[in-house]
């Protein structure tokens, strides 16, 4: 890949995702796409380049580019403390009666709303008058349908808690597959939907209780991240809960909402 060809890519993917692109990711970059260059049938990364900005490149071949480029690391149960807050703290602090509405942003694969559903199923088991509802949302569409699909590996299972495993996964027929998915009961109450942060419209509609969006905002520069932290405190209702991840950090941040517990937030009516 020729430097006009980097600088190229990253400036759009810059642009228009707001992922940073530096160097450093060059190397990243070029392995990705390569895969895509090899099942296209093109010679160079100069064709792949000229193909991608084609009109026909961007009616079929860019959302293909962004499914190479993202990075969608996640598991089950991935910073639990996060989910152990929730429990003590914040599903007590929502009124039963309206359907309360949780927001997966960056879900990746759908580990981690499928982690929020087995933890508010639980909730409601205690609660009957409990009602719940999540929206996962992601860039890719390729971790979008495996979302959707619900189905994982025992290994990407593992960290699920026995007990959770017996009442919301079935196990493959075929035991040589080693696969599960989560029961329709849970996957009946989820929608996904593909959402780029640097879009000036969300495709999501309403107000959320609790948004998740972990390690997520990383991988954008510091006055996007203050942005989308704007924007999503924006979908949360009055005294709403936001969640980040723990590597992030809104330090010197202007926005409104108070710091509750480590990553966690609550938006100031």
């Amino acid at each position: 890949m020729s430097d006009k060809e980097f600088h190229t890519l990253a400036n759009f993917i810059e642009s228009e995702l707001g992922i940073r692109m530096p160097e450093t990711k060059r190397v990243m970059l070029e392995s990705r796409l390569l895969k895509r260059i090899r099942q296209l049938g093109l010679p160079d990364f100069a064709a792949y380049v000229n193909f991608v900005f084609s009109e026909e490149g961007k009616a079929g071949e860019l959302i293909n580019m962004i499914d190479a480029v993202t990075t969608n690391k996640t598991d089950f149960f991935r910073e639990a403390d996060h989910f152990d807050f929730l429990l003590e703290r914040i599903l007590p602090s929502l009124a039963p009666g309206n359907t309360r509405r949780f927001w997966s942003a960056g879900c990746s694969t759908g580990e981690e709303p499928y982690t929020l559903a087995m933890v508010l199923e639980e909730y409601r088991e205690k609660v009957p008058a409990f009602s719940w509802s999540i929206v996962g949302s992601d860039l890719s569409t390729k971790v979008l349908d495996k979302a959707v699909e619900g189905v994982y590996t025992e290994d990407q299972a593992a960290p699920i808690p026995l007990s959770f495993k017996r009442k919301y996964l079935m196990r493959s027929k075929n035991r040589d597959q080693a696969l599960v998915r989560i029961k329709p009961e849970l996957r009946s109450r989820m929608a996904f939907s593909r959402v780029n942060f640097m879009d000036k419209v969300w495709p999501v509609e309403g107000y959320f209780d609790v948004v998740f969006c972990r390690n997520v905002i990383i991988y954008f520069e510091r006055r996007i991240q203050e942005e989308i932290i704007g924007r999503l405190l924006g979908k949360l209702r009055p005294e709403g809960w936001l969640i980040l991840g723990h590597s992030e950090s809104v330090a010197g941040m202007n926005l409104p909402m108070r710091s509750v517990a480590p990553t966690v937030y609550r938006k100031i009516a």
